[in-house]
């Protein structure tokens, strides 16, 4: 059921361009969410750009977000477009927005709230034509009071809230996703479909799963690859 809820959530954001901020654990599958969103709206012709916050220095993100003018720094030969401009009239997939320096965080308020930027550098006011999904394994509520992230900013995104339980609090979803899973790993190793049984199913439902949906994911694919009965027992499970 939660799994459709988030479907039904997903169908109901994906005609709009509003904002939406994903929340949860690392491997509750937030970016494929984020896809999925942009697969649904009317941008879905048009490029899905993904940048992990958590990966580029201060200096580096801007750089890598809004571009550089030529001339910029030194090295910087030519004009160099950043991740909006590569996503324009499609998706921009914030990944790690928590990890935002107060720069950072500055920066993409002022292009969220007035819809223009400038590359680093350059002096022309360049229009971002680009849906906005974000997502954060930090609780931003929690940054937000510690003083760490941006209360304005942080409003800003959330305009749609989505968030993504770990899989030990929707035991319920395991089954479904299993299934899913067998299909994907069967057709994509040319292995007979196997079954889980009964016993292994509520063990799968049972276990809290730390790593989330990726963990589980892992799982059933190695289970495909090494089982040789059709039925997968509690005995074969790691």
């Amino acid at each position: 059921e939660s799994i459709r809820a988030g479907q039904r959530l997903v169908d109901e954001v994906a005609n709009s361009d509003v904002t939406v901020l994903i929340e949860g654990e690392s491997g509750t599958g937030k970016e494929i969410v984020a896809r999925s969103i942009h697969a649904k709206s009317p941008r879905s012709k048009h490029p899905f750009i993904s940048v992990n916050c958590a990966a580029f220095s201060e200096h580096l993100l801007e750089s890598e977000l809004f571009g550089h003018a030529k001339g910029a720094f030194t090295g910087a030969s030519v004009n160099k477009p950043g991740r909006f401009m590569m996503a324009d009239q499609g998706t921009l997939f914030l990944d790690e927005i928590g990890d935002l320096s107060p720069k950072g965080q500055g920066d993409l308020l002022r292009v969220l709230e007035d819809g223009g930027y400038r590359m680093v550098g350059g002096t022309e006011l360049i229009r971002a034509n680009v849906r906005v999904v974000a997502a954060t394994n930090k609780k931003l509520k929690e940054s937000v009071a510690a003083g760490k992230f941006r209360e304005d900013l942080y409003y800003r995104l959330q305009i749609v809230p989505i968030v993504m339980p770990p899989l030990r609090e929707r035991s319920e979803d395991i089954p479904l996703l299993v299934e899913s899973f067998l299909d994907h790993f069967t057709v994509k190793h040319k292995r007979k479909r196997k079954t889980f049984s009964m016993e292994a199913m509520q063990l799968c439902q049972r276990f809290p799963w730390p790593g989330n949906v990726r963990q589980l994911r892992n799982t059933v694919e190695r289970l495909v690859v090494t089982t040789p009965s059709s039925i997968i027992g509690v005995m074969d499970l790691p």
